[in-house]
């Protein structure tokens, strides 16, 4: 744990009471603040008291004595409308702030050097985080991997030199955190996604650029120019005098790191240099994977790893789970769980990896649904629908591809593995690439994703791929 003493001898509201929540209020109370935690849950709270945490009902404090709000993520800070805990917040002129936040002041304190690389963007923020911490871990260096990819980030070992920690950040963290500063920031790809939380494209836009608009200028911000408004934000930073790495995996760049057959190249002034080949890596499939290595290149050469560790690094990277996770095959009928895929530009990602896919989707659907793959549909032998989201996908697939609405998962992959087995094609791919939130159904889409597993896993004469 990192203990918090940047608070030490001031009182500091914390709410939300998650797994990130009880980890900020420990902190905390470990760096010498006065912690008073709440939730709108009732079993949140017990658990907190439980833990040693005080809690109240912080609608009955006096907000005069508090120094900061420390807010879970996940709670709504400004849409659809802010929670009724930081309207209190704001009327009594209370920062609101988060664990990342906490950790950035931790860090300016300890060890301000310290390698610090936070990643973000509206897919492949975790592949990405993970693959860094792989490749600088693979190259001998203490790697602290946490943040949104699932490990609270004060929960990891404190800041100090030598140490890289590298953090994934969710749009709702970076709301949280005006003094993030990575010493390597990365925003990968912006697309249309948490606009419930945000309001506009422009404000979520906004709020993602904050992460490398923070980057200090002895740090490297890297930036993937393939969409446009990336694109505007490294010309921002670039005249705003950052060093900006582009990456693209669309076009051959003059100035930063691009992939082309196959490989990540690096052009500057002096030239172009390869960096490393992907050919044979089965993590690193896709395009939307290249693009995922690129950055990670970027941030480890930035990190000051040659290119022959980031090659070897790239090979033993075993991949994320849930995230166009091969898990095994029966006869010829290859299952992948790609439960990550929570919106369409996500699913999008998957559905080109393969040409004859049996497809399970849906759930809590997204802004604009499926209607933006009708490019793969093609590739799509049969979709099997569960979730909220079934009859709408049912109506955007109709009349071109075969569709079934089954409802849920267990039912789902019955049907689609029926199918797959019965058909004529080569390379059958029964994958799970939802292109839709989980809540309708399941916790999170690591609980819908483990659930796929263990149904995948109990078929007779499956042959698990090993990782």
């Amino acid at each position: 744990m990192i203990p918090v003493t940047a608070f030490a001898g001031k009182k500091v509201a914390v709410f939300g009471l998650g797994g990130s929540g009880l980890v900020s209020a420990s902190a905390l109370l470990a760096g010498g603040a006065d912690v008073i935690a709440y939730d709108d849950d009732v079993q949140s709270v017990t658990k907190a008291n439980a833990a040693g945490i005080p809690t109240a009902d912080l609608r009955d404090i006096d907000w005069s004595k508090i120094a900061a709000l420390v807010l879970a993520p996940g709670v709504p800070l400004t849409h659809p409308a802010p929670h009724w805990i930081v309207a209190l917040a704001h009327k009594a002129g209370v920062a609101v702030i988060g664990d990342i936040e906490l950790f950035c002041r931790e860090r300016a304190k300890l060890a301000p050097d310290a390698p610090f690389v936070a990643i973000t963007g509206t897919n492949g923020k975790s592949t990405t985080t993970a693959l860094i911490a792989h490749l600088a871990a693979s190259a001998g260096l203490d790697a602290q991997l946490g943040g949104n990819i699932g490990t609270a980030i004060l929960s990891l070992q404190p800041p100090r030199s030598g140490r890289v920690h590298v953090i994934e950040c969710s749009s709702y963290q970076i709301d949280l955190a005006p003094s993030l500063d990575p010493s390597v920031g990365i925003l990968i790809n912006l697309s249309e996604d948490h606009l419930d939380r945000h309001g506009t494209m422009a404000h979520y836009a906004e709020v993602k650029g904050r992460l490398v608009a923070g980057v200090p200028s002895n740090g490297t911000a890297i930036v993937g120019v393939d969409d446009d408004w990336c694109r505007s934000i490294a010309e921002r930073l670039a005249r705003a005098g950052k060093r900006v790495v582009r990456i693209s995996v669309r076009e051959e760049l003059s100035d930063g790191i691009y992939v082309a057959s196959g490989c990540i190249m690096r052009a500057t002034a002096s030239g172009v240099t390869q960096i490393a080949a992907l050919g044979g890596i089965g993590s690193l499939r896709g395009q939307h994977n290249a693009q995922n290595a690129a950055c990670a290149a970027a941030a480890a050469l930035a990190l000051g790893l040659e290119p022959a560790a980031i090659q070897a690094g790239l090979r033993s990277f075993p991949g994320l789970a849930h995230r166009m996770e091969e898990l095994g095959r029966r006869g010829a009928v290859l299952y992948v769980n790609d439960s990550k895929a929570t919106n369409a530009d996500s699913a999008a990602q998957a559905l080109a990896c393969f040409s004859d896919i049996f497809w399970i989707a849906g759930g809590k659907p997204k802004t604009g649904g499926i209607e933006s793959l009708r490019g793969f549909f093609p590739r799509i032998r049969k979709a099997y629908l569960i979730g909220e989201a079934a009859d709408e996908f049912a109506a955007t697939l109709s009349p071109g591809v075969p569709h079934e609405i089954d409802g849920t998962l267990d039912k789902a992959l019955a049907a689609a593995s029926r199918d797959a087995e019965a058909s004529t094609v080569p390379e059958p791919v029964v994958l799970l690439s939802p292109a839709c939130a989980s809540f309708d159904q399941y916790r999170n889409f690591e609980v819908r994703g483990d659930a796929f597993w263990e149904l995948v896993r109990a078929l007779p004469g499956l042959t698990p791929i090993e990782k």
